[in-house]
């Protein structure tokens, strides 16, 4: 049968006082805080095979009935009669690979006991949501009465897009993520990025709560910089949802009151999007140009384009004439 070891790490200097050998493939070691989530998740960071010690100290032995991966997780069920299921999350905090343990106790002291409502937000029966092509685990809103389209978008995770422009963004964030983009500024850039669309939003699948509950970060520093954040960029709120589930109900809705805003109201979006950088679109969308596409043939004929965020609609509509021979 196969065994979950724990051993105790021999490098002082970690703050981290276990490493674990997981029997997933050809082995799977991660150094970690603890020997079983028992009463909160717990921080993980894995290495490589070979750190794990010739001969270990060994302090746990937990024999497996089941260790599989699912996705982005590893599910561990123990042949013991209590304290037998376990998760292994992967994500990534500071750029850099994390990942945490947890147990459906733990889950469960963060899972708000909800029934998400069925009917359609705001009545719309063809809700289309665009869904970034870079993003990772996606949300499949298979609950939710929606159409996915998978695309790449200028900004944020999930969009709303009509006649061709970006209405509505959300841009997802996990907690690891949320504290890694603060801490290395990338949050800063993305929202500036989506305050430049009509509507914006970062959804954070935690609780307020949790930014208090690091180890590996002061929660000052991380509730500081949301704060900061919120003061700067006052149009694009970062909202905290208990759950991915929550998140993802919350980012189908505000889409479709996006949707509702802009079919109501398009004298005020094309006020807005009179300076707002839209996605490639026109021609450029009809033949599947990519923005490096039409960045690289603007800089080739004297346009001037920067070489990030979305291309300026006078690009766009000098290539769209262009490749019409206009």
């Amino acid at each position: 049968m196969a065994e979950l070891l724990i051993a105790a790490n021999p490098d002082p200097a970690s703050t981290l006082a276990y490493l674990m050998r997981v029997p997933l493939g050809g082995g799977l070691v991660l150094r970690t805080s603890g020997t079983w989530p028992r009463t909160k998740a717990l921080y993980c960071y894995p290495v490589p095979l070979e750190e794990w010690p010739v001969a270990p100290d060994i302090v746990e032995r937990v024999p497996l009935r089941s260790c599989a991966r699912r996705g982005a997780a590893v599910d561990l069920v123990a042949a013991r009669a209590r304290e037998n299921r376990s998760q292994l999350v992967f994500t990534t905090a500071r750029g850099r690979d994390a990942v945490f343990w947890q147990s459906p106790r733990t889950r469960k002291q963060a899972r708000p006991r909800v029934t998400l409502p069925s009917a359609r937000a705001r009545g719309i029966a063809d809700l289309e949501i665009v869904v970034d092509a870079h993003e990772r685990y996606a949300y499949r809103f298979e609950k939710q009465q929606v159409r996915t389209v998978g695309r790449a978008l200028p900004c944020g995770d999930y969009g709303l897009v009509l006649d061709g422009v970006l209405v509505a963004t959300v841009e997802r964030k996990s907690m690891p993520d949320l504290i890694g983009s603060l801490a290395s500024g990338r949050l800063r850039y993305a929202l500036g990025e989506l305050s430049a669309v009509p509507r914006a939003a970062v959804v954070v699948e935690a609780g307020y709560s949790q930014l208090f509950k690091q180890d590996q970060v002061r929660p000052s520093t991380v509730a500081d910089g949301v704060a900061e954040c919120q003061v700067r960029w006052p149009g694009v709120p970062i909202v905290f949802c208990e759950t991915r589930a929550l998140a993802e109900e919350w980012t189908y809705r505000y889409l479709a009151a996006a949707h509702a805003w802009a079919v109501a109201e398009p004298s005020a979006v094309d006020r807005v999007n009179a300076h707002v950088l839209g996605p490639v679109e026109g021609a450029a969308k009809e033949q599947g140009a990519t923005a490096a596409e039409v960045r690289a043939w603007a800089r080739a004929n004297g346009l001037a384009v920067t070489d990030r965020g979305r291309v300026p609609r006078t690009v766009q509509r000098a290539w769209d004439e262009a490749q019409r021979g206009g």
